[in-house]
């Protein structure tokens, strides 16, 4: 049923973390404000689901360590429950190698991964360079470029040959937790830390409404989405760069933050859970922990709850993901549980459950965990999308200060981009009231 024409001083189109994070900040200030959301649900990227053990699993994003500060503090104040991830006994790299050749490949592939960011992202001798390119110019062994290969192209999901060394110099550098990401899980999910931020917005949150059109009006700004028009002072876009391109702006946005919106991809992520009856892995010394060397962007960790839990999660991630999603679910199945098994027994193959999330081409959020510029010259697109087109502002996690790519970032993107906002209302509202 349509809406007439209706108001707010704000609209923020995008409900994941930083469009909830950015709400909440508006709430406190007393602006009034609309979130609309696409999906049935809020968090983006973040999601869970039953599997069909009938178990509520996290089936987006999940992890977080102690230094995410904005996301720890969110979490300890909602009283969720942290799950700490196993990581005690080996480490396995497949195909298999000797524990001191293992050992040796880690430490390079880590020392490639510090030697790489030690370069400024503006050193003029890596101008117009890939990762990949670079990579291929440096003298480790193979198997060390390799596994860093996997590493990166696991963590960012885009093949090494689109990724620009400069922006990822840039993002690596702003993710600056010492312990590892992996660190805790929630046991109530990451999706119900969203719910519960939804929860204190109340009827200010509209899911099932996604926006057609963003227009610049004679007064303001006018969303036009399938359910009506929402006039507005200022529009925030808290959606991934490449998401946010596909919107129609009326007129068109100035050319310079258009092509800055265009230069992104979304990374490509299958997410798998694999339950089983027991954590056999521990019972061999391994922390269930595999990467395969062979197959850049595979990567297996425990993500058991307790010893009444016992699960894996398995990710594929960049071009082994596109490769992947063609097999089918069924094919699919039999391949990782084969891959399961080569690296950890045959025990492996005694699965409960095999839950399975394609994120790639996701229609609301583009695909993985984030999203990459994939053009080298377009060193310029971060800032001019930060610096958006008022009364239209951009923000997104991969336009964070700190953690782009997670929700940390997408927490500390979104109360940048409130502040913002706030004070142009704010003054705004001030100018109006004295008749100016």
């Amino acid at each position: 049923m349509k809406r007439g024409t209706e108001r707010a001083d704000v609209v923020i189109v995008g409900a994941g973390f930083t469009g909830l994070s950015a709400a909440l900040e508006l709430k406190k200030a007393g602006i009034d404000f609309l979130l609309l959301e696409a999906r049935d649900r809020v968090g983006g990227r973040v999601e869970s689901r039953r599997n069909g053990l009938g178990e509520r699993i996290d089936s987006g994003g999940q992890f977080l360590c102690e230094d995410m500060p904005e996301l720890m503090s969110l979490v300890e104040a909602r009283g969720k429950t942290f799950v700490e991830t196993f990581v005690d006994g080996d480490f396995i790299t497949h195909p298999s190698m000797p524990v001191e050749q293992a050992e040796r490949t880690y430490v390079t592939a880590m020392a490639i991964r510090g030697r790489m960011n030690g370069i400024e992202p503006d050193d003029p001798s890596i101008a117009g360079l890939t990762v990949a390119a670079w990579l291929d110019r440096q003298k480790d062994p193979a198997d060390a470029k390799a596994a860093f290969r996997s590493m990166i192209e696991g963590l960012w999901c885009l093949a090494l040959e689109k990724m620009p060394l400069w922006h990822l110099i840039d993002n690596d550098r702003r993710i600056t937790n010492e312990v590892p990401e992996l660190q805790y899980s929630l046991r109530e999910t990451m999706q119900s830390l969203a719910d519960d931020l939804a929860g204190d917005l109340g009827d200010h949150v509209r899911l099932n409404e996604p926006v057609m059109r963003v227009e610049r009006a004679r007064q303001g700004m006018r969303i036009v989405s399938g359910s009506g028009v929402i006039g507005a002072r200022e529009v925030l876009i808290a959606l991934p760069p490449a998401t946010a391109a596909k919107l129609d702006f009326q007129p068109a946005l100035p050319a310079a933050l258009k092509n800055a919106l265009d230069v992104w991809e979304s990374g490509a992520v299958i997410k798998i859970l694999v339950r089983y009856a027991r954590p056999f892995w521990r019972e061999r010394s391994l922390s269930g922990m595999v990467m395969w060397r062979d197959l850049p962007g595979l990567f297996a960790c425990d993500a058991s709850k307790d010893d009444d839990h016992a699960a894996l999660v398995v990710f594929i991630g960049g071009p082994l993901a596109l490769l992947c999603r063609k097999l089918g679910d069924a094919a699919l199945r039999d391949e990782v549980t084969a891959k399961l098994a080569d690296a950890l027994g045959p025990d492996a193959a005694d699965i409960l459950d095999f839950s399975q999330r394609d994120w790639t081409d996701d229609r609301w959020s583009g695909g993985a965990y984030s999203d990459l510029i994939v053009d080298v010259t377009a060193r310029e697109a971060e800032r001019t999308i930060v610096a958006g087109a008022p009364p239209v502002h951009f923000a997104s996690s991969e336009l964070s200060p700190s953690f782009p790519g997670y929700v940390e970032g997408a927490i500390v993107a979104g109360r940048i981009a409130s502040r913002k906002i706030i004070a142009n209302v704010q003054s705004a509202i001030a100018t109006s009231a004295s008749g100016s």
